[in-house]
Formats: C-alpha cells, structure tokens, sequence
C-alpha cells in the first residue's frame, strides 16, 4: 500500500475533515489534547474558513475546524513552511473565531471556549525539547489561570517526535507516528491497527481510493513544498557561499542555529558544511 503524506493541507481536511471523519477527529483530539482520556464524545465537523465580517479585515483558512459537544471550538492547522509571523497568525485565527461566535446585541456570556490546535513539520520553540505544548493566559507575578482562560493554544512539533515504531505507548503517540511516518509506509503497523479510528485514517489515506484527479491534485501541493524548501536551502547556500570562507566555523555555526526550526539535521549539515554531529550538539545547546 502507499499512503498519501497527512502533512499535506489536502490530505490532512480529507483524513481529519471529511464527512466520514468524525470518529476520526474525536480520537485525534482527546489524544493531543486531552491525553488519551475521552473528554470529547461528540462533535461538529463544520466550515473552516472565517470570511471576513468587518470591512478589510483578513480572511482566515484553517484545515479543520469542529465544535465539541459542549460547545468549545477547536480550530487545527497542520503547517509544513516556517512562514514569516506564523505564530502571529495562529494567535489572530483563534481570537477571530472567539469574537466572531457572536452576533449583533448577543451577550458576552454565549462566548465558548476555542482551542487552537497546531500541528508544524518545524520547531517553533527551541527552549524546550518536549513535542507539545499548551499556552493559556496566566498572572505574570503569581502564575494563576485568567478565570475567563477561553483561549487555549496547543501546539505539537513533529520534528521534536523521535520514537520508533515499538517504542509507542499513549494513543497522543500512535497518532503523531501516523502523521509523520505515514507517506513512507507500506503497510499500517500492528500496534495502530488495534484503534479503529487510526485504521480507518490509513484506510482513507490510502492512494488506492484517490482518483487520477486527486493524486495530479497533491502531487502539485507536495511539489510546491520541496519547491519552497528547496529554496530555502539555496538561498542559505548562496548567502554561505558569497560571504563565508571554509574555515569559518563560528559563521556556519551562526547560519546552522537560524536554521535549526526549520530543517532538519541531515538537510542543515548539507546546507553548512558542518557535520551531523555538530547540528546535533547545537540543538542540545538550546
């Protein structure tokens, strides 16, 4: 079997947002969000984009989006470039679908919680080495929960996800295995096949059921992210090679730690001239 690569925003609104999705997405959720427990019972997959509603105000287009059984809002991106203020756009996405649950002369009181889920193929935070992380408003001086905390942001890195096949434990690890690892398997691992809503994922992940239009469709979308990463890569090896001399070392190692968010070690030691092992001990730096 081949499966289609979940990192592409055409096959992770199909695998997590179509209409035979819903199983799915409530397994995904309580497994990143609510630690395997299943908090989630019932949901809403609904419209993920947010037109506009105030006069030059952005449009927002999320992959996925649901509302949960007790009204909360979950928003989710899965995200492959390390664009420019992409944390900036998260942030705005998740307070735009908080202030835009209500209409005209609605009180506040009919707001619902929204959770922002953000899965990135890079690291978005350096300072830590744990894969997921959870943000929510928080007193400075004595670290208390702001008591209308209705903003919740949790983010999951792939790269930081290091575990192999038999090393698999939580369901919250079955999952980001399926999501980093899927494209280049040929078969679904026995230790995923046992949860219903992961089998059923790899089945709808499974090229066989694409039409010939489809599969054109992501092999344009997986070309434009090699493009634009291989971009990155030659304008790094351009800037290298115009204004940094072989012997070097502290320059590369400069170059090498911008770098460190957005690939990965391989990548940044062909891009540097550096050895593997260098990119290694700078990202245990950090």
């Amino acid at each position: 079997m081949i499966f289609i690569n979940p990192k592409t925003d055409y096959a992770f609104k199909k695998i997590f947002g179509s209409s035979e999705s819903k199983d799915i997405l409530i397994s995904f959720l309580n497994a990143l969000i609510y630690e395997g427990n299943s908090t989630i019972q019932d949901l809403e997959i609904i419209n993920p984009n947010l037109p506009p509603k105030v006069e030059g105000l952005k449009d927002s287009y999320l992959d996925v989006k649901a509302k949960l059984n007790n009204g909360t809002l979950v928003i989710i991106e899965m995200q492959v470039l390390n664009v420019q203020s992409f944390g900036k756009r998260v942030f705005y996405n998740a307070a735009k679908t908080y202030a835009f649950q209500l209409q005209a002369a609605q009180g506040y009181r009919l707001l619902k919680p929204v959770i922002a889920l953000t899965i990135t193929d890079f690291e978005m935070f350096p300072e830590s080495e744990d894969f997921s992380s959870r943000f929510v408003l928080k007193e400075v001086n004595k670290n208390f929960t702001y008591p209308e905390n209705d903003l919740d942001l949790v983010f999951v890195e792939l790269p930081k996800f290091t575990k192999e096949e038999d090393q698999l434990e939580t369901l919250a690890d079955k999952w980001i295995y399926f999501m980093k690892n899927a494209r280049s398997l040929t078969s679904v691992p026995e230790t995923m096949d046992s949860i219903p809503e992961i089998h059923q994922a790899f089945d709808i992940a499974n090229q066989a059921r694409l039409s010939r239009e489809e599969l054109e469709d992501l092999d344009r979308r997986e070309q434009f992210i090699y493009d634009q990463q291989g971009a990155i890569i030659k304008a790094v090896q351009e800037g290298i090679e115009q204004g940094i001399e072989q012997g070097k070392r502290e320059e590369k190692l400069a170059i090498a730690r911008q770098l460190l968010s957005q690939l990965d070690n391989a990548t940044i030691s062909q891009v540097t001239g550096l050895s593997v092992e260098d990119i290694g001990n700078l990202r245990g730096d950090s």
